[in-house]
């Protein structure tokens, strides 16, 4: 293992010949030098400097010098620097204890903190300092620095510590190498620097040895898929020696680290199936020694590369996370959850313990994070009120770092499973205040998802219809989605009709024919459900029972206002019923409205809110809304027991025949 060594103002690495002689110029460079000895290597010294310098300007200083001809950032006298704490070091003391100095190494927060310790080390070893270099990296990244800060640059640690690893490249662990590979990619250092092109030419050379380890040989893969393509041939060489490995043996960490590897690399692309077929089927007998980091990102890759054949890992996945809920890192949460939408699934146990942290830590929750709570219980049909109250307290608290997509998906939430906070004053002024505020932040579609659903909850967007209804929105709107699907116009034929029904007081532009639809019950019946089938069988025959004929109901109705009505009766105004081709006569039309189990929020009698709004507007446009709701169906016992309840649903006082 190479070291490098770091004595009080300078590093010396016994493999480096140019290193031993910075360490020989020490004493001729020393201004207490009592001899004035003539520096016999400065020629040499002066070259190796200069070859440094180019180095940085190739590989770092890219972006920070100035045009050519002007002079660059002051590399230094040499590739010395000075250790401000050497005191406190014993002599005979020539390594670092390890376990100290990780434990040190990850409670820094910036990378001046990372260099300032780095430097004040008598002796560090290669593994060491490749550490050092990712914890800059991560830092940086953490910041959101999309280039190395200049302060890093001109850090005569950092530029030590590189100058080490382009020269021993050779000499470094296999560790080392791919770590330090790893974090200079990551600090997005120029790929055809020397510094990088040594690393990746070590590293290819050790690959082809073979004896690189499943973490190492993931790390270096991601790198090449950075540097070049999934494609390259390095990358190839990787996963079939993957393969090759014993897998039964796998650590959860190595793994996981296969399974990141292979969703940077394909994606949903499906390649290597046989390998993540092996890899799921190994990995079920692993997932109870995982971590909640293991867990959430095992879930996620299985999302990226649409692993629908690995449905029982992901049950067991699923399963495993309801004990991590409350352990969860927001981001750990928010790909969790994406699991369980992507995959379909849901499980009391984990739905109850998601209600228990976000109930107590809503306030304090990134609206990521929330957001995707909403879409889990959104795509799962989940009314979950002390979710929903807690998500309408926290948008309250803090709306202004909702982004516009995150607060249409809390709205889309609430419209979708027809449900109104207890704060709902206070919650729709804030959603007002937002959306005035931040209007032309908001996407069209985005935007009518959120004002459509505030009609499905009887919160009218009046203020904005005639901005929906304008040709300029109805432009960006048909921009963004290259042509207006018939979701969106229906969207806007709804919006539309509220207005017309629950507005009259509304003075502003209509919505133009060319943009009206029909009817609402379209694919993928956004706006309206289809009938259940067997449901529709079993009232049917009851009604046909108690009516005695057919002729006497008819069967989704088209109505001109876009509705289709389950099933419609007739009445005169003397309560007889009528056939349904009767248009004479007719005194009140009842609307029977089978209400099957798709039509309620999960586990729940509590209506969605595309079927709340229809029949709102039934009974405005002047029908006899009569709910015929499964759960009452289902608990009758006979045919006998069926006609009698039709009966006192239909008629409750009595009826008679033409």
């Amino acid at each position: 293992m190479a070291l490098i060594t770091l004595p009080r103002s300078h590093f010396y690495s016994s493999g480096l010949q140019t290193c031993r002689i910075l360490a020989c110029l020490r004493k001729y460079l020393s201004p207490y030098n009592k001899k004035g000895r003539k520096i016999t290597c400065h020629r040499c010294f002066s070259l190796q400097l200069e070859q440094f310098r180019d180095y940085f300007h190739h590989a770092c200083y890219r972006k920070y010098h100035s045009e050519k001809g002007s002079k660059l950032h002051p590399v230094g006298g040499s590739v010395l620097f000075q250790t401000a704490a050497w005191d406190r070091f014993e002599q005979n003391n020539s390594h670092v204890d390890d376990h100290r100095f990780y434990k040190d190494l990850n409670t820094f927060t910036s990378s001046e903190q990372v260099l300032k310790f780095v430097s004040t080390l008598e002796t560090l070893s290669d593994t060491m300092a490749a550490a050092a270099l990712y914890r800059v990296s991560e830092v940086e990244r953490e910041e959101g620095d999309q280039k190395i800060p200049k302060t890093v640059l001109e850090s005569e640690v950092f530029r030590a510590l590189c100058f080490q690893f382009e020269y021993e490249s050779t000499n470094l662990s296999d560790t080392s190498l791919v770590t330090a590979l790893q974090a200079l990619m990551e600090l997005h250092v120029e790929p055809q620097s020397n510094l990088l092109v040594n690393l990746v030419t070590e590293c290819q050379n050790r690959l082809q040895q073979g004896h690189l380890t499943i973490h190492n040989l993931c790390i270096l893969g991601k790198c090449m898929i950075e540097l070049q393509n999934s494609n390259c041939a390095m990358l190839k060489e990787i996963i079939l020696q993957l393969q090759g490995k014993k897998l039964q043996e796998c650590t959860p960490e190595e793994m996981v680290a296969i399974y990141t590897l292979l969703q940077a690399a394909f994606g949903e692309t499906v390649q290597h199936q046989d390998f993540l077929d092996q890899l799921n089927n190994l990995c079920i007998s692993l997932v109870y020694k995982f971590s909640p980091k293991i867990t959430s990102q095992i879930l996620n890759a299985l999302v990226v590369l649409n692993q629908t054949r690995a449905f029982p890992l992901v049950v067991k996945l699923c399963i495993h996370s309801i004990r991590f809920v409350s352990h969860f890192t927001s981001e750990e949460l928010g790909k969790v959850l994406e699991g369980f939408i992507h995959f379909g699934y849901t499980d009391k146990f984990f739905t109850q313990a998601l209600e228990q942290r976000v109930s107590t830590c809503s306030l304090t929750m990134h609206p990521e994070s929330i957001s995707k709570v909403m879409q889990y219980c959104n795509k799962k049909l989940i009314l979950s009120k002390p979710i929903f109250d807690a998500v309408a307290e926290s948008f309250v608290y803090q709306a202004e770092t909702f982004s516009p997509v995150q607060v249409s998906h809390l709205i889309v939430t609430f419209g979708k499973l027809n449900y109104v906070p207890p704060n709902a004053a206070f919650f729709f002024r804030k959603l007002e205040n937002t959306i005035r505020t931040r209007f032309k932040y908001f996407p069209p579609q985005t935007l009518l998802n959120l004002l459509h659903s505030c009609t499905l909850i009887g919160r009218h967007p009046v203020n904005y219809v005639a901005k929906l209804f304008s040709p300029y929105f109805l432009q960006k709107l048909q921009a963004q989605e290259l042509d207006l699907n018939r979701s969106s116009l229906a969207q806007l034929t709804q919006i539309y009709l509220t207005v017309v029904l629950e507005c009259p007081f509304y003075k502003g532009p209509k919505l133009l024919p060319q943009y009206q639809v029909k009817s609402f019950l379209i694919p993928p019946y956004l706006l309206e459900s289809p009938v259940d089938l067997q449901f529709y069988k079993t009232v049917t025959v009851g009604l046909i029972d108690l009516l005695k004929a057919k002729i006497y109901f008819a069967s989704k109705v088209s109505t001109p206002y876009c509705y289709t009505v389950d099933i419609e009766i007739k009445v005169d105004e003397e309560g007889f019923v009528l056939p349904f081709t009767s248009d004479e006569d007719v005194y009140k039309r009842l609307a029977l409205c089978l209400d099957d189990q798709k039509r309620f929020c999960l586990n729940s009698h509590h209506l969605l809110g595309k079927e709340a709004i229809k029949q709102r507007h039934l009974q405005l446009l002047g029908y006899e809304v009569i709910q015929i709701p499964y759960h009452e169906v289902e608990i009758l016992q006979s045919r006998r027991e069926l006609v009698k309840y039709l009966k006192k649903k239909l008629f409750p006082h009595s009826y008679r025949f033409h």
